[in-house]
């Protein structure tokens, strides 16, 4: 968000940039990263498209790359992008995938 303000000087208008955190955290929370595998051999690795535009397309060439090297790929899509996975969703991707990338694109 960009908001303009008087000048110090009061000769005009500064700008002034905001950036919201639509989280609304108040103390940002500390999240380790995922421990990656030492391999992906014999991994069922899921890919979940998140419903953006175009976003299809990007795990397509990359699922045909992944089966290239002979790795196991499953796709899951969510209903919209303007939501968390149901977690209907995630627990059958949880269940059925040992490594999940998310793709998204616009």
């Amino acid at each position: 968000m960009t908001q303009w303000k008087a000048a110090g000087d009061g000769n005009g208008l500064a700008r002034q940039t905001i950036v919201l955190d639509p989280t609304s955290e108040r103390t940002p929370e500390a999240r380790p990263r995922a421990s990656r595998p030492a391999s992906l051999k014999d991994a069922r690795i899921g890919l979940l498209d998140i419903s953006k535009a175009r976003g299809d397309v990007f795990l397509d060439r990359l699922a045909e790359l992944l089966a290239g090297r002979g790795l196991r790929v499953e796709r899951f899509r969510k209903p919209t992008f303007t939501k968390v996975a149901p977690i209907d969703l995630r627990r059958e991707i949880r269940v059925r995938c040992d490594v999940v990338i998310e793709g998204l694109a616009d």
